[in-house]
Protein backbone atom coordinates (compact mmCIF):
# COMPACT_ATOMS: atom_id res chain seq x y z
CA UNK A 1 0.00 0.00 0.00
CA UNK A 2 1.29 3.52 -1.02
CA UNK A 3 2.03 6.10 1.94
CA UNK A 4 0.83 9.59 2.01
CA UNK A 5 2.31 12.28 4.27
CA UNK A 6 -0.15 15.27 4.69
CA UNK A 7 0.14 18.75 5.74
CA UNK A 8 -2.97 19.82 7.17
CA UNK A 9 -2.34 22.76 9.24
CA UNK A 10 -5.87 22.59 10.72
CA UNK A 11 -7.42 19.17 11.22
CA UNK A 12 -10.72 17.74 13.29
CA UNK A 13 -11.33 18.68 15.87
CA UNK A 14 -11.15 22.27 14.81
CA UNK A 15 -13.89 23.94 13.10
CA UNK A 16 -11.89 25.41 9.83
CA UNK A 17 -13.40 24.57 6.66
CA UNK A 18 -10.20 23.22 4.80
CA UNK A 19 -9.65 20.83 8.37
CA UNK A 20 -12.81 19.38 8.38
CA UNK A 21 -12.50 18.38 4.26
CA UNK A 22 -8.61 17.19 4.86
CA UNK A 23 -10.37 15.04 7.77
CA UNK A 24 -12.99 13.28 5.27
CA UNK A 25 -9.99 13.13 2.57
CA UNK A 26 -7.88 10.94 4.11
CA UNK A 27 -9.87 8.91 5.88
CA UNK A 28 -11.59 8.43 2.75
CA UNK A 29 -8.32 7.45 0.77
CA UNK A 30 -7.56 4.62 3.40
CA UNK A 31 -7.95 2.13 1.07
CA UNK A 32 -5.53 3.01 -1.18
CA UNK A 33 -2.81 5.42 1.01
CA UNK A 34 -1.37 4.61 4.27
CA UNK A 35 -2.03 8.47 5.64
CA UNK A 36 0.30 10.07 7.81
CA UNK A 37 -0.82 13.89 9.05
CA UNK A 38 1.17 16.48 10.40
CA UNK A 39 -1.20 19.37 11.56
CA UNK A 40 -1.27 21.91 14.71
CA UNK A 41 -2.81 20.74 17.96
CA UNK A 42 -6.44 22.15 18.08
CA UNK A 43 -6.20 25.57 17.79
CA UNK A 44 -8.29 27.02 15.39
CA UNK A 45 -9.82 29.76 17.12
CA UNK A 46 -6.50 31.19 18.83
CA UNK A 47 -6.82 28.81 22.25
CA UNK A 48 -5.06 25.78 23.02
CA UNK A 49 -6.09 23.75 25.57
CA UNK A 50 -4.36 22.83 28.23
CA UNK A 51 -4.33 18.86 27.82
CA UNK A 52 -2.18 20.18 24.46
CA UNK A 53 0.02 22.73 26.80
CA UNK A 54 2.92 19.94 27.99
CA UNK A 55 4.96 18.64 24.90
CA UNK A 56 6.21 20.06 21.38
CA UNK A 57 4.28 17.11 19.63
CA UNK A 58 1.29 15.06 19.85
CA UNK A 59 0.82 11.16 18.15
CA UNK A 60 -3.27 10.32 17.95
CA UNK A 61 -5.40 7.99 15.63
CA UNK A 62 -8.56 9.15 14.57
CA UNK A 63 -10.44 6.45 12.55
CA UNK A 64 -6.93 4.84 11.05
CA UNK A 65 -5.43 8.30 10.35
CA UNK A 66 -2.45 9.00 11.97
CA UNK A 67 -2.16 12.40 13.63
CA UNK A 68 1.22 14.05 14.39
CA UNK A 69 0.01 17.00 15.94
CA UNK A 70 2.85 20.07 16.62
CA UNK A 71 1.92 22.59 19.67
CA UNK A 72 1.48 26.55 18.80
CA UNK A 73 1.35 29.62 20.50
CA UNK A 74 -1.81 31.17 21.22
CA UNK A 75 -3.00 33.82 19.03
CA UNK A 76 -5.87 36.56 18.43
CA UNK A 77 -7.22 36.67 15.14
CA UNK A 78 -7.01 40.35 14.56
CA UNK A 79 -3.32 40.69 15.95
CA UNK A 80 -1.29 40.16 13.10
CA UNK A 81 2.10 39.68 14.78
CA UNK A 82 0.70 36.83 17.12
CA UNK A 83 -1.01 34.81 14.28
CA UNK A 84 2.39 35.24 12.04
CA UNK A 85 4.60 33.75 15.06
CA UNK A 86 1.64 30.83 15.44
CA UNK A 87 1.75 30.28 12.05
CA UNK A 88 6.28 30.41 11.54
CA UNK A 89 6.20 28.05 14.48
CA UNK A 90 3.77 25.10 12.73
CA UNK A 91 5.98 25.81 9.96
CA UNK A 92 9.09 24.61 11.69
CA UNK A 93 7.95 22.13 14.01
CA UNK A 94 6.31 20.46 10.79
CA UNK A 95 9.63 20.23 9.05
CA UNK A 96 11.50 18.75 11.86
CA UNK A 97 9.18 15.76 12.44
CA UNK A 98 8.56 15.19 8.77
CA UNK A 99 12.39 13.95 9.54
CA UNK A 100 11.09 12.08 12.57
CA UNK A 101 8.64 9.54 10.25
CA UNK A 102 9.63 6.77 7.87
CA UNK A 103 9.97 7.24 3.83
CA UNK A 104 6.61 8.33 1.75
CA UNK A 105 5.34 7.61 -1.49
CA UNK A 106 3.65 11.27 -2.01
CA UNK A 107 3.54 13.95 -0.45
CA UNK A 108 0.14 16.04 -0.24
CA UNK A 109 0.33 19.42 1.25
CA UNK A 110 -2.67 22.61 1.24
CA UNK A 111 -2.34 26.19 0.59
CA UNK A 112 -2.69 27.04 3.96
CA UNK A 113 -0.82 29.03 5.89
CA UNK A 114 -0.70 31.12 2.98
CA UNK A 115 3.03 30.59 1.16
CA UNK A 116 4.13 28.47 3.40
CA UNK A 117 1.46 25.32 3.20
CA UNK A 118 3.08 25.14 -0.39
CA UNK A 119 6.63 25.58 0.78
CA UNK A 120 6.48 22.81 3.50
CA UNK A 121 4.94 20.25 0.43
CA UNK A 122 8.49 21.40 -1.42
CA UNK A 123 10.79 20.75 1.71
CA UNK A 124 8.21 17.40 2.25
CA UNK A 125 9.26 16.15 -1.09
CA UNK A 126 12.61 17.09 -1.02
CA UNK A 127 13.23 14.93 2.73
CA UNK A 128 11.23 12.47 1.83
CA UNK A 129 11.59 11.84 -1.93
CA UNK A 130 8.34 11.83 -2.64
CA UNK A 131 5.72 13.08 -5.26
CA UNK A 132 4.32 16.20 -4.23
CA UNK A 133 0.39 16.99 -4.81
CA UNK A 134 -0.05 20.73 -3.94
CA UNK A 135 -3.89 21.20 -3.38
CA UNK A 136 -4.90 25.40 -3.55
CA UNK A 137 -8.01 26.03 -1.80
CA UNK A 138 -6.60 30.10 -2.33
CA UNK A 139 -4.29 31.32 -4.43
CA UNK A 140 -1.81 33.92 -2.42
CA UNK A 141 -0.61 36.70 -2.68
CA UNK A 142 -4.00 37.15 -4.96
CA UNK A 143 -6.20 37.08 -1.99
CA UNK A 144 -4.09 39.71 0.17
CA UNK A 145 -3.94 41.80 -2.66
CA UNK A 146 -7.70 41.91 -3.34
CA UNK A 147 -8.82 42.32 0.82
CA UNK A 148 -5.78 44.50 0.87
CA UNK A 149 -4.40 42.88 3.88
CA UNK A 150 -0.88 44.17 2.95
CA UNK A 151 0.18 47.16 0.83
CA UNK A 152 3.50 46.08 0.75
CA UNK A 153 4.74 45.21 -2.57
CA UNK A 154 7.76 43.83 -1.65
CA UNK A 155 6.60 41.31 0.48
CA UNK A 156 3.97 40.60 -1.90
CA UNK A 157 6.24 40.14 -4.79
CA UNK A 158 8.61 37.53 -2.94
CA UNK A 159 4.93 36.04 -1.84
CA UNK A 160 4.25 35.42 -5.64
CA UNK A 161 7.56 34.31 -6.54
CA UNK A 162 7.80 31.84 -3.87
CA UNK A 163 4.27 30.28 -4.02
CA UNK A 164 4.62 29.82 -8.06
CA UNK A 165 7.78 27.81 -6.58
CA UNK A 166 6.02 25.64 -5.24
CA UNK A 167 3.92 25.40 -7.68
CA UNK A 168 6.66 24.94 -10.13
CA UNK A 169 7.82 22.02 -8.10
CA UNK A 170 4.52 19.94 -7.63
CA UNK A 171 4.14 16.87 -9.73
CA UNK A 172 0.25 18.23 -9.79
CA UNK A 173 -1.55 21.28 -8.58
CA UNK A 174 -5.19 20.43 -7.62
CA UNK A 175 -7.65 23.31 -7.13
CA UNK A 176 -10.96 23.94 -6.29
CA UNK A 177 -12.87 26.04 -8.87
CA UNK A 178 -12.87 26.51 -13.18
CA UNK A 179 -12.19 29.96 -12.50
CA UNK A 180 -8.51 28.70 -10.26
CA UNK A 181 -7.55 26.46 -12.95
CA UNK A 182 -7.79 29.53 -14.98
CA UNK A 183 -5.98 31.70 -12.71
CA UNK A 184 -2.90 29.34 -12.73
CA UNK A 185 -2.64 30.29 -16.37
CA UNK A 186 -2.79 33.96 -15.59
CA UNK A 187 0.02 33.39 -12.58
CA UNK A 188 2.32 31.74 -15.59
CA UNK A 189 1.10 33.69 -18.86
CA UNK A 190 0.64 30.61 -20.28
CA UNK A 191 4.08 29.55 -20.39
CA UNK A 192 4.89 26.51 -18.74
CA UNK A 193 1.83 26.51 -16.47
CA UNK A 194 2.12 22.70 -13.89
CA UNK A 195 -0.01 20.37 -14.31
CA UNK A 196 -3.22 21.67 -13.03
CA UNK A 197 -6.66 19.95 -12.37
CA UNK A 198 -9.81 20.42 -10.88
CA UNK A 199 -11.80 18.49 -8.20
CA UNK A 200 -14.78 20.63 -5.84
CA UNK A 201 -14.81 20.58 -2.42
CA UNK A 202 -17.82 18.88 -0.97
CA UNK A 203 -19.79 18.43 2.23
CA UNK A 204 -21.29 15.21 2.79
CA UNK A 205 -24.62 15.15 1.59
CA UNK A 206 -25.60 11.09 3.38
CA UNK A 207 -24.93 13.53 7.17
CA UNK A 208 -26.08 17.16 6.10
CA UNK A 209 -29.38 16.86 4.36
CA UNK A 210 -33.45 18.24 4.69
CA UNK A 211 -34.95 17.99 7.68
CA UNK A 212 -38.86 19.29 8.25
CA UNK A 213 -39.09 22.59 10.44
CA UNK A 214 -40.76 20.14 12.76
CA UNK A 215 -37.72 18.44 13.46
CA UNK A 216 -37.27 18.76 17.45
CA UNK A 217 -33.74 19.94 17.28
CA UNK A 218 -33.65 22.69 14.64
CA UNK A 219 -37.32 23.72 16.93
CA UNK A 220 -35.01 23.80 20.11
CA UNK A 221 -32.12 25.69 17.75
CA UNK A 222 -34.20 28.43 16.80
CA UNK A 223 -35.77 28.87 19.79
CA UNK A 224 -32.19 29.04 21.75
CA UNK A 225 -31.24 31.88 19.60
CA UNK A 226 -34.64 33.52 19.17
CA UNK A 227 -35.57 32.34 15.52
CA UNK A 228 -38.92 30.97 16.36
CA UNK A 229 -41.53 31.84 13.35
CA UNK A 230 -39.16 34.40 11.90
CA UNK A 231 -37.94 34.25 8.30
CA UNK A 232 -34.46 33.88 8.54
CA UNK A 233 -31.54 35.00 5.70
CA UNK A 234 -28.64 33.34 7.39
CA UNK A 235 -24.99 33.69 7.15
CA UNK A 236 -23.00 30.54 8.81
CA UNK A 237 -19.03 30.40 8.32
CA UNK A 238 -15.95 32.56 8.47
CA UNK A 239 -16.26 36.00 9.46
CA UNK A 240 -13.04 37.41 8.30
CA UNK A 241 -11.64 39.34 5.78
CA UNK A 242 -12.70 38.60 2.34
CA UNK A 243 -16.20 38.76 2.34
CA UNK A 244 -17.56 42.13 2.68
CA UNK A 245 -19.62 41.91 5.21
CA UNK A 246 -18.48 45.61 6.87
CA UNK A 247 -20.14 46.84 4.22
CA UNK A 248 -22.95 44.35 3.75
CA UNK A 249 -24.33 44.69 7.26
CA UNK A 250 -24.51 48.23 6.24
CA UNK A 251 -26.83 47.30 3.33
CA UNK A 252 -29.19 45.78 6.28
CA UNK A 253 -30.50 49.06 7.78
CA UNK A 254 -32.66 48.99 4.30
CA UNK A 255 -34.32 45.91 6.69
CA UNK A 256 -33.87 47.16 9.94
CA UNK A 257 -35.77 46.46 13.47
CA UNK A 258 -35.43 48.65 16.20
CA UNK A 259 -35.68 52.26 17.85
CA UNK A 260 -34.08 55.07 15.73
CA UNK A 261 -31.53 57.57 17.66
CA UNK A 262 -34.29 60.10 18.29
CA UNK A 263 -36.43 57.35 19.60
CA UNK A 264 -38.75 56.12 16.93
CA UNK A 265 -39.57 52.44 16.61
CA UNK A 266 -38.76 50.82 12.99
CA UNK A 267 -40.89 47.86 12.33
CA UNK A 268 -38.75 46.28 9.58
CA UNK A 269 -40.23 43.94 6.91
CA UNK A 270 -42.65 41.15 7.45
CA UNK A 271 -43.27 38.02 4.79
CA UNK A 272 -46.99 37.73 3.40
CA UNK A 273 -47.69 35.21 5.91
CA UNK A 274 -46.50 37.45 8.74
CA UNK A 275 -43.18 36.45 9.78
CA UNK A 276 -40.79 39.35 10.77
CA UNK A 277 -37.27 38.77 9.02
CA UNK A 278 -34.32 37.83 10.97
CA UNK A 279 -30.46 38.41 9.52
CA UNK A 280 -28.50 35.88 11.49
CA UNK A 281 -24.43 35.18 11.34
CA UNK A 282 -22.95 31.88 12.75
CA UNK A 283 -19.87 31.90 13.36
CA UNK A 284 -16.27 34.05 14.26
CA UNK A 285 -13.51 35.59 12.53
CA UNK A 286 -11.36 38.70 12.63
CA UNK A 287 -14.13 40.91 11.60
CA UNK A 288 -17.23 39.86 13.98
CA UNK A 289 -16.62 42.05 16.55
CA UNK A 290 -16.47 45.31 14.05
CA UNK A 291 -19.99 43.64 13.37
CA UNK A 292 -21.14 43.47 16.45
CA UNK A 293 -20.11 46.60 17.42
CA UNK A 294 -22.33 47.96 14.32
CA UNK A 295 -25.05 46.35 15.25
CA UNK A 296 -24.95 47.56 18.83
CA UNK A 297 -24.62 51.12 17.79
CA UNK A 298 -27.66 51.01 15.39
CA UNK A 299 -29.91 49.37 17.96
CA UNK A 300 -31.04 45.97 15.33
CA UNK A 301 -33.12 44.28 16.99
CA UNK A 302 -33.37 41.80 13.75
CA UNK A 303 -29.36 41.20 13.61
CA UNK A 304 -28.60 37.88 15.46
CA UNK A 305 -24.85 36.69 16.40
CA UNK A 306 -24.89 32.84 17.29
CA UNK A 307 -21.65 30.45 18.08
CA UNK A 308 -19.95 28.41 15.69
CA UNK A 309 -21.47 25.26 15.93
CA UNK A 310 -20.20 21.66 16.44
CA UNK A 311 -19.74 19.56 13.26
CA UNK A 312 -22.73 17.29 14.75
CA UNK A 313 -25.36 20.33 14.98
CA UNK A 314 -24.38 21.79 11.94
CA UNK A 315 -27.08 19.83 10.21
CA UNK A 316 -29.70 21.43 12.23
CA UNK A 317 -28.46 25.16 11.81
CA UNK A 318 -28.01 25.46 8.32
CA UNK A 319 -31.79 24.05 7.99
CA UNK A 320 -32.80 26.63 10.97
CA UNK A 321 -31.84 29.25 7.97
CA UNK A 322 -34.94 29.91 5.51
CA UNK A 323 -32.01 31.70 2.79
CA UNK A 324 -28.50 31.48 3.34
CA UNK A 325 -25.57 34.38 1.65
CA UNK A 326 -22.96 32.92 0.04
CA UNK A 327 -20.36 36.07 0.04
CA UNK A 328 -16.92 36.87 -1.76
CA UNK A 329 -15.45 40.23 -1.43
CA UNK A 330 -14.67 42.10 -4.95
CA UNK A 331 -11.13 40.77 -6.35
CA UNK A 332 -11.67 37.18 -5.37
CA UNK A 333 -12.57 35.54 -8.86
CA UNK A 334 -10.00 32.98 -9.84
CA UNK A 335 -8.61 32.74 -6.04
CA UNK A 336 -10.84 31.94 -3.47
CA UNK A 337 -13.99 29.49 -3.67
CA UNK A 338 -16.63 29.87 -0.73
CA UNK A 339 -17.64 26.19 -0.08
CA UNK A 340 -19.68 26.56 1.79
CA UNK A 341 -22.20 26.30 -1.10
CA UNK A 342 -22.12 22.91 -0.85
CA UNK A 343 -24.21 22.83 2.63
CA UNK A 344 -26.57 25.00 1.70
CA UNK A 345 -26.94 23.16 -1.63
CA UNK A 346 -27.16 19.73 1.04
CA UNK A 347 -29.90 20.85 2.93
CA UNK A 348 -32.21 22.36 0.24
CA UNK A 349 -32.06 25.94 0.75
CA UNK A 350 -31.92 28.76 -1.66
CA UNK A 351 -28.70 30.92 -2.30
CA UNK A 352 -28.08 34.42 -1.44
CA UNK A 353 -25.14 35.23 -3.57
CA UNK A 354 -23.11 38.07 -3.84
CA UNK A 355 -20.01 36.75 -6.30
CA UNK A 356 -18.06 37.84 -9.06
CA UNK A 357 -19.42 36.10 -12.71
CA UNK A 358 -17.82 33.48 -14.03
CA UNK A 359 -16.36 32.48 -10.38
CA UNK A 360 -16.97 28.36 -9.92
CA UNK A 361 -19.96 28.63 -7.28
CA UNK A 362 -21.73 31.59 -9.20
CA UNK A 363 -21.76 29.30 -12.13
CA UNK A 364 -23.56 26.24 -10.15
CA UNK A 365 -25.71 28.57 -8.52
CA UNK A 366 -26.54 29.99 -12.34
CA UNK A 367 -26.20 26.66 -14.11
CA UNK A 368 -28.66 25.16 -11.61
CA UNK A 369 -31.06 27.90 -10.45
CA UNK A 370 -30.80 27.31 -6.83
CA UNK A 371 -30.39 30.90 -6.14
CA UNK A 372 -29.63 34.57 -7.08
CA UNK A 373 -26.84 36.21 -7.26
CA UNK A 374 -25.34 39.76 -8.31
CA UNK A 375 -21.92 41.22 -7.98
CA UNK A 376 -19.81 42.53 -4.73
CA UNK A 377 -20.70 45.62 -4.50
CA UNK A 378 -24.08 46.23 -5.86
CA UNK A 379 -25.21 47.06 -2.97
CA UNK A 380 -28.71 48.23 -4.39
CA UNK A 381 -29.27 44.90 -6.14
CA UNK A 382 -28.50 43.10 -3.29
CA UNK A 383 -31.32 44.98 -1.84
CA UNK A 384 -33.95 43.66 -4.41
CA UNK A 385 -32.61 40.38 -3.78
CA UNK A 386 -33.06 40.65 -0.53
CA UNK A 387 -36.71 41.95 -1.11
CA UNK A 388 -37.57 39.23 -3.56
CA UNK A 389 -36.65 36.26 -1.16
CA UNK A 390 -38.86 38.26 1.43
CA UNK A 391 -41.57 38.68 -0.96
CA UNK A 392 -41.61 35.03 -2.58
CA UNK A 393 -41.14 33.63 1.05
CA UNK A 394 -44.59 31.90 1.14
CA UNK A 395 -44.28 30.58 -2.09
CA UNK A 396 -43.25 27.28 -3.56
CA UNK A 397 -40.14 29.59 -5.95
CA UNK A 398 -37.91 29.53 -2.63
CA UNK A 399 -38.15 25.69 -1.77
CA UNK A 400 -37.52 24.48 -5.71
CA UNK A 401 -34.34 26.78 -5.53
CA UNK A 402 -33.82 24.69 -2.87
CA UNK A 403 -34.72 21.70 -3.91
CA UNK A 404 -32.56 22.34 -7.55
CA UNK A 405 -29.53 22.71 -5.35
CA UNK A 406 -29.70 19.16 -3.57
CA UNK A 407 -30.60 17.10 -6.25
CA UNK A 408 -27.56 18.84 -8.74
CA UNK A 409 -25.17 18.28 -5.55
CA UNK A 410 -26.21 14.23 -4.41
CA UNK A 411 -26.13 14.03 -8.80
CA UNK A 412 -22.37 15.49 -8.99
CA UNK A 413 -20.91 16.83 -6.30
CA UNK A 414 -21.07 14.29 -3.98
CA UNK A 415 -18.51 13.19 -1.69
CA UNK A 416 -17.51 9.82 -2.50
CA UNK A 417 -16.94 10.94 -6.07
CA UNK A 418 -14.50 13.84 -5.25
CA UNK A 419 -12.56 11.74 -3.03
CA UNK A 420 -12.44 9.13 -5.55
CA UNK A 421 -11.23 11.96 -8.04
CA UNK A 422 -8.10 12.93 -5.86
CA UNK A 423 -7.02 9.29 -5.28
CA UNK A 424 -7.11 8.53 -9.42
CA UNK A 425 -4.93 11.80 -9.65
CA UNK A 426 -2.95 11.01 -7.18
CA UNK A 427 -2.01 7.96 -8.30
CA UNK A 428 -1.28 8.69 -11.54
CA UNK A 429 0.55 12.16 -10.58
Amino acid sequence: MKKILIYAHYYFPDVASTGQILKELAEGMLDEFKVTVICVVPSYSGVIEKEYKQQNYYVENINGVKLLRVRVPEFKKNDKISRIKNILSYFIRAILITFMIGPQDFVFSISQPPILGGLLGVLGKWIKRAKFIYNIQDFNPEQTIAVEYSKNRLVLKIMMVLDKFSCKHSNLVITVGRDLVQRMDIRFKNRNTPKTIMINNWIDEKNIYPLSSENEKIVTFRKEFGLENKFVIMYSGNIGLYYDLENLIKVLKSFRKGYTHSGIWEEGPKTADGRDVVFAFIGAGSVLDNLVSYVKKHQFENIIFIPYQDKENLIYSLNAGDVHWCINAKGIKGVSVPSKAYGIMAVAKPILGVLEKGTEIRCLIEDTCCGICCDPGEYEKVKENIRWFIKNASTDKIEKMGENGRNYLVNNLSKDEAIRKYKEAILKS
